[in-house]
């Protein structure tokens, strides 16, 4: 957990820094450094969620292997 929490602020004072190199403004630095990784989770979230169900769909056709064959012959 530490590593993690060592990474985390490590993410925030890069994330300052660059924004502030870039924009040379305080408050836009500040917005970017907790918005990106506000919006980051969010889109960890789905991504995982995407990640999850092509797993699932993968692990069927490894059980079925033969209804999988049978679709692409239906499907040609």
């Amino acid at each position: 957990m530490a590593k993690t929490l060592t990474f985390g602020i490590m993410h925030l004072g890069i994330a300052f820094s660059v924004t502030y190199a870039l924009t040379g403004s305080l408050a836009i630095s500040g917005a970017i450094t907790f918005i990106e990784p506000a919006v980051n989770t969010v889109a960890h979230y789905f991504f995982d969620k995407f990640w999850e169900h092509r797993e699932r769909q993968a692990k069927a056709r490894a059980l079925a292997p033969e209804a999988t064959a049978a679709a692409r012959y239906a499907a040609t």
